[in-house]
């Protein structure tokens, strides 16, 4: 793995599992692409800032089992990590949050340009985590 898009997605990773939004922007360029499993395309940080508060509102997370991926050239890289979690508060379209808790494989795509994580793209299985949550 290039060593360069292994610490730019190390940092991410670390950022996310800490609980440290704003370390996690500091990962992004500043017109990151970010595609949401399920979702539309949402484009600069502002945007992703906007995704973390929502997220941290309705879920407490951490991502375990992490591997790390990238080209040669350090320019695409990817992560499979498992998703350990609790549903806190209700997210529109989804069944009713009442503190359910969730085990969910995941991944991530990236591309990196110039040390930044320039887009994240990020799949999971919906129909299981619903089940996982009693929807």
């Amino acid at each position: 793995m290039n060593h360069d898009a292994k610490a730019s997605l190390q940092r991410y990773f670390e950022a996310f599992n800490s609980g440290k939004p704003q370390e996690m922007l500091a990962c992004l360029a500043d017109d990151v692409m970010h595609d949401v499993n399920q979702g539309e395309r949402r484009v600069g940080k502002a945007k992703f800032a906007e995704f973390l508060a929502h997220m941290d509102r309705c879920y407490q997370e951490q991502l375990k089992d992490i591997v790390l991926m990238s080209n040669a050239d350090g320019t695409r890289g990817s992560a499979e990590y498992t998703v350990h979690g609790k549903y806190k508060a209700d997210d529109e379209g989804l069944p009713p949050a009442r503190g359910q808790t969730y085990v969910l494989p995941a991944g991530s795509f990236f591309t990196i340009a110039n040390g930044n994580i320039a887009r994240v793209t990020t799949y999971y299985n919906l129909k299981s985590w619903i089940e996982q949550v009693g929807g």
